[in-house]
């Protein structure tokens, strides 16, 4: 009888104690779900750092009592960071259509539809200036900045000027696709700039790459194509109308682009997506774009040479999609000073700006170019350029590469740039006057021989060459 009773006893223990656990884990989810349902916490959290570009999700749960997490700051979970300045608040409602935690059905969306970016543009323009207390922000924002803003929608210009050549004055006998563009952004009164560099590194037709072992035979080049990108300058504000004598400066040079939009500090974003958008129309087989100032040397035959040093690498079809190299500046403070052409006021836009590079000159992939040219359609203008590029950029989820060769705040000591071959390891320096460049470029080509194979600038091994 004993045994009888222990082996029910051992069966109703193994049968019962499954069950019992059963039970046991139906409840505690229940009580879970109802914590979790009378919970403030969403049951996820889209946060934003230091604006619309750095977007966090944070699981349900992670930040509770327990200790072994760290205290988060409260500004951590808001959703709108920086909502008051007027950019953030207008580029804000774009992001988030096409955020895929928020809005996971809408990253298909539109697609390469212009209309699509337009109207989205347009909606949430109006939705953030129809708000009274924009309204009453944007009437204390600085006259230019009104300005930027009152056309700011407007994205569509006529063209005045085109240049004679399919994709900028280049040599009419071409038997390769171009390897570069010059895009040179000027001014209609720069015609001693645009000289200068016409007679210079802006040479368009074949040139010749320079760092290769001539005895060997062992010499690189590649075709080069120019474009000068021009808005419109008041003949009132001149007191002389330019237009005609920019004619018969492109009949003769066939390398004018210009705009009918008024050519000013804040409009030069214009330019960058004016221009992107004619090179996906007209320079569907050019390598790679030179975008700079008018004011910039450049030693355009090391410049070939770099550039056909990357086409050689490995998997260089696939990097080419978000190759663009200059004098990269990282987290970035918008400019607070009033007097200066920089200035951005907080309440237009707050945050840090993104990894940009600097604007007096970057090169970049012709495969990058038109990605920028289609991810600019749905990113809101903004007043700073070279901003508004690594605005696009960081939405492509692409990186410019810095390279020490881009000296666009100049020669960070005198010691260096007197140095004979310093030109010669540089692929660009900013500023100089016309007379500079002319002067540089002469140099250049009578130290040829001497420096024909120094390397490219690098600023921790910096080899010390014989003074000029």
């Amino acid at each position: 009888m004993a045994r009888c009773y222990c082996r029910w006893r051992n069966v109703l223990i193994c049968v019962c104690t499954p069950c019992i656990c059963l039970v046991l884990l139906f409840f505690y989810v229940a009580v879970m779900l109802s914590m979790s349902m009378n919970s403030t916490t969403p049951a996820g959290t889209v946060v934003w750092e230091s604006g619309p570009q750095s977007a966090h999700f944070v699981a349900p749960g992670i930040f509770s009592s327990n200790n072994n997490f760290p205290p988060v700051p409260k500004t951590f979970w808001e959703l709108h960071l920086h909502r008051d300045a007027f950019w953030n608040h207008l580029q804000l409602a774009v992001d988030h259509h096409f955020n895929p935690i928020l809005h996971p059905d809408n990253m298909k969306t539109g697609s390469d539809n212009t209309t699509f970016y337009e109207s989205l543009l347009r909606q949430s323009f109006a939705l953030v200036t129809d708000l009274d207390t924009t309204k009453r922000n944007l009437d204390k924002l600085p006259e230019q900045i009104q300005e930027f803003v009152s056309h700011m929608e407007m994205r569509d210009y006529p063209t005045l000027i085109q240049p004679d050549g399919v994709c900028g004055a280049g040599a009419k006998d071409e038997k390769e696709p171009p390897l570069l563009v010059l895009a040179i952004k000027t001014t209609e009164l720069n015609f001693k700039n645009r000289q200068a560099i016409r007679q210079t590194w802006g040479h368009a037709g074949w040139v010749t790459g320079e760092g290769r072992n001539r005895s060997r035979g062992e010499q690189d080049g590649g075709y080069v194509r120019r474009v000068f990108l021009l808005g419109k300058e008041s003949p009132e504000e001149l007191g002389v109308d330019l237009s005609e004598l920019l004619e018969i400066e492109n009949k003769h040079y066939g390398d004018i682009l210009q705009w009918d939009f008024k050519d000013t500090f804040f409009n030069l974003t214009l330019k960058d997506v004016l221009f992107w958008k004619w090179f996906s129309r007209f320079c569907g087989q050019t390598r790679f774009v030179f975008k700079g100032d008018d004011d910039v040397f450049v030693n355009t035959p090391k410049m070939i040479t770099y550039l056909q040093d990357q086409l050689k690498k490995p998997n260089a079809d696939e990097t080419m999609k978000d190759f663009m190299v200059g004098d990269v500046i990282g987290a970035a403070i918008p400019n607070r000073v009033n007097d200066s052409k920089y200035f951005i006021p907080d309440s237009f836009y707050k945050g840090l700006y993104p990894t940009y590079a600097g604007g007096g000159g970057v090169v970049y992939s012709g495969l990058l170019t038109k990605r920028l040219h289609n991810m600019s359609k749905r990113v809101h203008l903004f007043p700073i350029d070279d901003v508004y590029v690594g605005m696009c950029m960081i939405r492509l989820d692409a990186h410019p590469v810095h390279h020490p060769a881009f000296l666009t705040f100049d020669f960070p000591d005198k010691e260096e740039e007197e140095e004979l071959c310093s030109y010669h390891r540089i692929l660009l320096v900013h500023k100089r006057s016309p007379y500079q460049i002319v002067k540089l470029w002469t140099h250049i080509k009578n130290t040829e021989t001497q420096c024909w194979d120094v390397p490219l600038r690098n600023e921790d091994k910096r080899e010390k060459k014989p003074k000029l």
